[in-house]
């Protein structure tokens, strides 16, 4: 085939055949097809568009560009995937929840970029954890603990690693069409049997507006419904930070006192529960969605999700005692503060993203690949919407790493809130379901 053949029609907008996305895929992958052809195969679909049947072939192509896994496990092999978000350490609870449930989950995560934070730096944050791993450990892993959450090794879906690297310089991120390929084939890879799919909507969600969200979440599920792996997706709120903290190590140390039952987010408890029932039903352990929250819910309850994170940590390189001992591993910063607030009244709105470039401010994300963190700032005790406030009272309290960045950082989380005479309209939690 040729690949100018193959751009001219997607540049006509018309339908491009299984075989030809075959043929892309794969040159993306063995370096057949160019810089310049991939920036034009993106910017076309951008344009132009993917009929339903071209996303699903372009992410199979994807996902078999590279290693594919194979399990043969006695429960059903699950996922989640999150669109990002401020606070969202929900697959640290989730994870260890499925597989006290009987489900084996080799979540296979990412990064924060930008004002989103990302599960592995979270993760990267507890010493002598390994987030990176061969296929042979991840096996192993999650046969013996039934969870794992790692980074993709080099050889799941190359020919999105190459795409993703040019839709970031063309102005092509966009695509919902690239969006659903990129996500899907990385996580299809893993040899999922069920998929749920947390979509952000609001001020702190890359698609902030309802009808954005909706597009992608039902684009998600119909092309991994397509490519033959169970899925539903649920829309989520992001209109202000899911846990009460927002930062790498501070979120580890959130997801702990979660498990251990000392302190509980009510709003991160109720997504856990709502996604891993969801999961547990479409992989046959629970009779409905309802049935396995109430699954997950006891295994929170009981103590048996946090015992699963624990092995899952000790197994993967971590301390053996990280959740009995947590302070003594998590870094901490030098400066921490009191953001007080300006005057009494209600805690009405956020700007999620403003809050979220705080925490990228103060070191704690990266603007681009390769910068370096600094795992112990962020932000913690974040008061929920809807909080009545005396005036001096904390808003949020500030791990920095100096003075300056510590004033930077409390000028920040005021201008990105209001705080008003009236407590404000709840947002709903959870929006939507989609299947």
């Amino acid at each position: 085939m040729d690949a100018r053949a193959i751009l001219a029609r997607k540049r006509d907008a018309k339908p491009l055949s299984r075989a030809e996305i075959d043929w892309f895929a794969a040159g993306l992958a063995n370096g057949a097809v160019t810089d310049a052809q991939a920036g034009a195969f993106a910017m076309a679909v951008l344009l132009n568009g993917m009929t339903k049947a071209e996303r699903i072939a372009l992410t199979k192509a994807m996902r078999d560009s590279g290693d594919v896994q194979h399990w043969d496990l006695p429960g059903p092999v699950l996922d989640k995937h999150s669109t990002g978000g401020v606070g969202d350490n929900v697959s640290l609870m989730l994870a260890p929840a499925l597989a006290a449930c009987g489900a084996y989950v080799p979540m296979i995560s990412g990064r924060g970029l930008g004002h989103t934070g990302g599960t592995l730096d979270k993760l990267d944050a507890i010493p002598g954890y390994q987030s990176e791993v061969d296929a042979e450990r991840l096996h192993q892993v999650v046969a013996a603990t039934g969870c794992a959450i790692v980074g993709a090794s080099g050889q799941i879906a190359p020919a999105d690693k190459r795409l993703y690297g040019v839709r970031d310089v063309t102005a092509t991120v966009e695509s919902i069409d690239l969006i659903c390929a990129s996500i899907l084939s990385k996580k299809l890879a893993a040899g999922l049997d069920g998929l749920v799919l947390d979509v952000k909507r609001g001020s702190g969600a890359f698609m902030a507006a309802d009808a954005d969200a909706r597009a992608l979440a039902k684009a998600l599920v119909s092309v991994t419904q397509g490519a033959g792996c169970g899925c539903a997706a649920l829309m989520t709120d992001m209109n202000q930070p899911l846990a009460s903290a927002a930062g790498n190590a501070l979120e580890v140390e959130n997801a702990i006192r979660f498990l251990r039952g000392d302190a509980i987010d009510s709003r991160l408890w109720d997504v856990c529960v709502a996604l891993g029932g969801t999961l547990l039903h479409l992989g046959g352990l629970a009779d409905g969605a309802a049935a396995g929250a109430d699954m997950i819910a006891r295994a929170f309850e009981t103590g048996t999700a946090c015992a699963c994170f624990a092995e899952m940590v000790a197994a993967l390189g971590g301390p053996v005692d990280l959740v009995e001992n947590w302070g003594k591993y998590l870094p901490r910063a030098p400066l921490s503060g009191a953001v007080a607030a300006p005057r009494a009244g209600f805690l009405a709105a956020a700007d999620t993203r403003a809050l979220g470039r705080v925490v990228l401010d103060l070191g704690g994300g990266r603007m681009r690949q390769g910068d370096r963190l600094d795992y112990a700032v962020g932000l913690y005790d974040i008061a929920p919407l809807g909080a009545f406030l005396e005036a001096g009272e904390p808003i949020a309290m500030i791990a920095a790493p100096d003075a300056d960045a510590l004033a930077r950082a409390e000028a920040g989380v005021l201008a990105a809130i209001r705080i008003c005479t009236r407590a404000p309209a709840p947002d709903a939690l959870i929006a939507e379901r989609i299947e």
